[in-house]
């Protein structure tokens, strides 16, 4: 199987993976099939099953036998379980890999990434006159650049603006040295920046990125990426996207739909305007021949940029090489500026990751929407921002989009209660997908009751909500989130088998501020002080003594407020505290999120003193 089809293959296999293990149930197992495009019987599929006792089936084991199935090989004596080999020794002499697992990446993702780099990071000051950039296509330079954890942090910074406050990175001194602590510094504020902007960074940590491991880099670049350039595919950034709905369909129906059919549709919206009648349901094989893209970019061709025609259609009836028609229409992109991501042969190949940046890439530029007329936008608030971006950082599987359709079928929060509580889902009272037209409505809300009863058990004060206001889309919905994102943040201070109280927190936050000779003090998560920003510096100052108090302002105003809070949140991740409050939670005193902000400084804290006991 090539790389891009793995891709795809990987894609439907997750979708089921309701877990987030990277297995798949015996009982999923037809539907996954299906979704690949092998319909097989099911009493082959049991056949299948039976050689997997254990209920369940990786990745790499469901590529075997998806392999198998589309060579008509389907007796259960020829599909076994993988057995463990030997560990894979990756570069530089370390065991990184785990058992029977051989990582590679695709080179073309690399040169993807690395052209977008260059491009999009060219005009940093910081990057004037360094050898950084720009980044060769070459070799490990990509992965070399990734080392002191600058970059990154600055193409965090790139996809989400004022994430990283960057007064706070530690650069090389004059003779270009910096010492390998504050390296590691770095990479722990960009892998706490990439988990506050949603990004998924499971066994990745920032010795994986010193060292430069291509898998785990590229996985992660994309992930940073890839937000990036669907931040603005929403309503409030494009309201000409109401014109891709169908009659009978709602904007909360649109805000349900994953970028990749946001853009599909987008494009035949496209198509339709010039004329052209192909309509694509996918970026991957739709558009190989190039034929979408050639009348695509003709129809988002600005005027002063245009004319673009239909070359690439015309020359190919004489030259008839499918790669070459794709560099004719990518010669068409680079007219309008909008070249990025891929080559010719990621178009012929039909590369889903890197044609879908393409034109997401193009969308940000040339939406060429008509105007839809005057409705009411339903935005994302800043509370429903910050809790899907908490979900997604777990590993929520599909990526929530929209907290309200996402979290319907109720398997979603089933999946975080399982890991902000281990073991506390009995997944036999999970019904799976698919959900069927009769009776799966009833399936789904009977997930939504279970989610509610294990909030219930787990102490949650849930009133006047139930399972079918949770699949009905209510609002009532983030309530219950919240107490899962707060259950999962003081399970980080659990003493004594019992979790810490508010007044508890706040009472440790005052002895370590006193214990340091800071003047600042709190009364609780509402306290007006805290709109400074002052105790949470002051509490980080005396956990790490990290300040450098020349960057703190008099709070005077809102925007030196603002400046205090976002290098307040900035030297809390860097010190090692997985924070996903927003600069405007501090300065406007949001007591849910700086309850988590204190109580993530405190977890660091207890866990340095914790550290300094057992050395001394």
């Amino acid at each position: 199987m090539s790389a891009d089809t793995i891709e795809e293959y990987k894609e439907v296999f997750e979708r089921f993976d309701i877990r987030g293990e990277g297995k798949i149930t015996c009982n999923s197992l037809g539907d996954v099939l299906a979704g690949c495009g092998a319909k097989v019987p099911a009493f082959k599929v049991r056949d299948i099953c039976d050689s997997y006792k254990d209920g369940s089936i990786s990745f790499d084991e469901f590529c075997k036998i998806l392999n198998q199935v589309k060579t008509k090989n389907t007796f259960k004596d020829n599909i076994k379980p993988i057995e463990e080999t030997k560990k894979v020794h990756m570069k530089q002499g370390h065991e990184k890999s785990s058992a029977w697992t051989t990582h590679s990446y695709a080179e073309e993702e690399k040169l993807a990434f690395v052209d977008w780099i260059n491009f999009r990071l060219e005009k940093d000051e910081y990057f004037n006159g360094k050898t950084v950039l720009p980044i060769a296509e070459e070799g490990d330079s990509l992965f070399k650049a990734l080392h002191d954890g600058i970059l990154l942090n600055k193409l965090v910074n790139d996809s989400v603006a004022d994430t990283v406050d960057e007064r706070a990175l530690n650069y090389p001194d004059a003779a270009g040295k910096l010492h390998v602590m504050r390296i590691q510094e770095n990479q722990t504020l960009a892998l706490n920046s990439c988990v506050a902007i949603g990004c998924n960074v499971v066994n990745i940590d920032g010795t994986n990125l010193m060292d430069g491991l291509p898998h785990l880099c590229l996985g992660l670049l994309w992930q940073v990426i890839r937000i990036g350039l669907m931040a603005k595919i929403t309503l409030k950034d494009c309201p000409g996207l109401r014109a891709l709905l169908d009659e009978f369909e709602s904007l909360e129906q649109l805000l349900a739909m994953s970028p990749e059919e946001i853009l599909c549709r987008w494009v035949n919206y496209q198509l339709n305007k010039v004329g052209c009648k192909t309509v694509i349901k996918n970026l991957t094989h739709d558009i190989k021949d190039s034929e979408v893209y050639a009348h695509l970019l003709v129809a988002v061709c600005p005027v002063d940029k245009g004319p673009i025609g239909l070359e690439p259609l015309n020359t190919f009836k004489q030259i008839q090489d499918l790669t070459k028609r794709a560099e004719m229409v990518l010669e068409n992109a680079n007219a309008i500026d909008a070249r990025s991501f891929v080559r010719a042969k990621d178009i012929v190949s039909g590369n889903q990751k890197l044609n879908l940046a393409f034109v997401a890439n193009l969308f940000n530029m040339y939406p060429a929407m008509d105007d839809a007329g005057d409705f009411e936008i339903v935005e994302e608030t800043r509370e429903e921002k910050t809790m899907r971006n908490w979900m997604n950082s777990l590993g929520a599987v599909p990526r929530v989009k929209y907290i309200y359709e996402d979290l319907k079928d109720g398997l979603a929060m089933i999946q975080l209660f399982d890991k902000i509580e281990r073991g506390c889902v009995n997944w036999k009272q999970v019904n799976m997908p698919p959900f069927k037209a009769l009776g799966g409505q009833m399936k789904q809300i009977e997930n939504c009751n279970y989610a509610i009863s294990l909030g219930q058990g787990l102490g949650f004060v849930i009133v006047g909500i139930d399972g079918k206001n949770i699949h009905d889309g209510d609002r009532l919905t983030l309530a219950v989130v919240w107490q899962m994102m707060r259950h999962y943040t003081l399970s980080m201070l659990r003493h004594d088998g019992r979790v810490m109280k508010d007044n508890e927190i706040v009472a440790w936050c005052n002895q370590k501020l006193e214990s340091a000779g800071k003047t600042s003090r709190i009364g609780g998560f509402k306290d007006s002080r805290i709109a400074t920003s002052m105790p949470v510096i002051d509490l980080i100052d005396a956990i790490a003594s990290s300040i450098n108090y020349d960057l703190v302002t008099a709070a005077s105003n809102d925007d030196e407020k603002f400046l205090n809070a976002r290098y307040a949140i900035t030297m809390a991740r860097k010190m090692g505290a997985r924070i996903f409050a927003l600069p405007e939670d501090i300065t406007e005193v949001n007591p849910k999120m700086v309850m988590t902000v204190f109580a993530c400084l405190m977890s660091v804290g207890f866990a340095r003193d914790q550290k300094k006991e057992a050395s001394a």
